[in-house]
């Protein structure tokens, strides 16, 4: 099953790695931040901020490779400060109201000043 590169000039990108996969009916996307990409700079100093530009940035990268949020079957998500879970849901429930995918929470490694949350998805194209 060949893999095609999914890129999108409205999400930020970066050389080191592909901002989606898609290998036959799934769409892979990598861990995305809140990074605003008409500024280049993170959305907000809050988690709900950062979520809330993280899934956008996601959510370009699904269409690009012809999917939606819709057809999201895996969520990863990893929390700078594990504190911030709580607002994370706030926001992620705005997105994911009814029937959300599976999901998975855990510490991001990486340190990077400001950077509250890194997004990454799975989806099935039936």
């Amino acid at each position: 099953m060949p893999r095609q590169i999914i890129t999108t000039a409205n999400v930020p990108s970066s050389p080191l790695y592909s901002q989606g996969v898609k290998a036959g009916p799934h769409v892979l996307v990598s861990g995305i931040v809140g990074i605003d990409p008409s500024t280049g700079s993170l959305a907000g100093e809050t988690i709900q901020d950062q979520t809330r530009q993280a899934l956008t940035n996601c959510e370009a990268i699904l269409q690009a490779g012809g999917a939606s949020l819709d057809d999201v079957i895996e969520v990863g998500v990893l929390l700078t400060n594990p504190a911030d879970f709580a607002g994370l849901n706030e926001e992620y429930a705005r997105w994911f109201p009814s029937g959300p995918p599976t999901r998975y929470v855990a510490k991001l490694g990486v340190e990077l000043p400001g950077l509250l949350v890194s997004i990454r998805m799975t989806a099935f194209i039936a």
